[in-house]
């Protein structure tokens, strides 16, 4: 029986996107279904209106911060409708490069509306069905609400809403220490507001090194953020001149804005999972190592699986989910390990195991090797704050993690992320050569020191030395 389309797809986002223009390369036909806008959370209130908004912030930074470099400082001057204004310009200059005209112009139907399934071959959408060779799910995720008495009664915040402040706020206080409550607190502190940040853990950045979450901390509180580890916030209270948050171990804070940023859900309902038989719980879809779901002609990709919730992992998941229900030999797209980077200033960016994780699976075996910042040229040049590069990796010099707290961490990981995806040692990273003076010879630096250390220790280092005498 004919099929409507080869490929359908649920969701515009970075997953769906990257999917269905890889099905058109290979020469498919396509249908992006979308409910709401493309481009997914990335486009419209994740990674480019949280960076343009950091971008801003960092301004501001730089010109109360100018008198060490012997230029005259001052308070800065903030403009925050025309900083939100330059945050809307970004983002729709990323959204031209997505927007349904451009995407039926490379021959994928664009079809607005939302889709569920009546079986595992057919969808239903404004009373009409659609079949399809293969379906992928792409559908994300969004922020997860906790249940804090009297939260829904007042008017919160989340990573989606804050975008169309047009004021402000004078007090803020954010809920949730992870990456997205850290970037938005350091920003909107920076621009001026009085922000407070409460984390129930006993630290913030629970996914990274203890000692890189310290760093940021550090820095959160010169910049002004009052933060508040190991507690939580028991309850909200609306008052004549705010909100009111009382907490669980007895403080309370005064603000006039609260934004939750406690992790994310994925969105599975509503799509007639259980008609198609596709198994899936409030975690996610679940699939197999490959992105298939328990119907074989349907896949899922990207945050609505529950796994790491990166749009540059999602976007990967939507070109292998393409590639696995397409082509042969199916490769393995449910990845261990995701390199990921939190922008604050200063960044943090990891690729591989954490030292704990390391150690639970190779025991003492694993060695590690700091190389702080300040042993780097191009650190003491620009004046940065404290950071370092970490290495996790085995006496053989397999590498198997990497962390890195600098200005410019997320493009340092990089060569990181390759080394451990292709396999390779430190000494492959000691006979690199860097540019002088990037921040990314402090990679080089760490690792000539460790591969000089290694040649020179033990009976082969004796003999080294002894061979260099005799060549005198």
């Amino acid at each position: 029986m004919k099929k409507d389309y080869d490929l359908l797809i649920i969701g515009g986002g970075s997953a769906g996107l990257t999917a269905a223009r890889f099905a058109r390369q290979l020469e498919l036909s396509v249908a992006l279904v979308e409910k709401g806008r493309l481009g997914g959370d990335c486009t419209w209130s994740g990674c480019v209106p949280s960076k343009t908004l950091l971008k801003a912030a960092k301004q501001a930074h730089a010109i109360r911060d100018a008198a060490r470099f012997g230029i005259s400082s001052s308070e800065p001057i903030v403009d925050f409708k025309s900083v939100m204004g330059r945050v809307a310009s970004v983002v729709q200059e990323v959204y031209e490069s997505e927007s349904p005209d451009v995407l039926q112009a490379e021959g994928i139907d664009v079809i607005q509306g939302a889709a569920r399934f009546i079986n595992d071959k057919t969808v239903a959408m404004d009373g009409k069905q659609i079949s399809a060779r293969r379906f992928l799910l792409c559908t994300g995720a969004r922020p997860f609400v906790p249940p804090i008495e009297g939260l829904a009664d007042v008017d919160y915040l989340t990573y989606e809403t804050v975008w169309n402040l047009e004021k402000l706020p004078p007090r803020l206080t954010v809920i949730g220490g992870g990456p997205i409550g850290c970037e938005l607190a350091q920003a909107f502190c920076r621009l001026g507001s009085s922000v407070t940040l409460v984390e129930g853990a006993d630290r913030i950045m629970l996914q990274d090194e203890p000692e890189a979450a310290d760093l940021v901390a550090k820095r959160l509180a010169e910049d002004g953020v009052d933060l508040r580890v190991g507690d939580t916030v028991q309850r909200v209270e609306k008052t004549s001149t705010g909100v009111r948050l009382v907490l669980a171990e007895g403080g309370e804070v005064e603000a006039d804005s609260v934004l939750v940023s406690v992790g994310r859900r994925p969105m599975v309902e509503g799509l007639g999972l259980d008609e198609a038989n596709v198994a899936h719980d409030r975690g996610g879809i679940q699939v197999n190592r490959n992105l298939r779901t328990s119907q074989k002609n349907i896949f899922a990709a990207g945050d609505c699986t529950g796994g790491y919730q990166f749009t540059h992992y999602a976007g990967y998941q939507g070109f292998m989910a393409v590639r696995n229900a397409f082509l042969p030999l199916n490769k393995r797209s449910v990845l261990e390990n995701v390199p990921w980077a939190t922008f604050t200033d200063p960044e943090v960016a990891r690729a591989g195991l954490s030292e704990s994780q390391a150690q639970e699976r190779h025991g003492g075996k694993v060695q590690i090797s700091t190389w702080r910042m300040n042993q780097t040229d191009r650190w003491l040049t620009e004046g940065d704050s404290p950071g370092f590069l970490k290495v996790v990796y085995l006496p053989n010099g397999k590498l198997l993690g990497a962390t890195i707290v600098a200005s410019r961490a997320g493009e340092m990981i990089q060569e990181w992320a390759l080394a451990l995806n292709q396999g390779l040692k430190l000494s492959h990273m000691a006979e690199s050569m860097h540019i002088y003076p990037a921040y990314s010879m402090a990679s080089q630096q760490l690792a000539s020191k460790l591969r000089v250390d290694q040649l020179l220790s033990g009976a082969m280092g004796k003999f080294v030395r002894k061979y260099a005498r005799m060549m005198r």
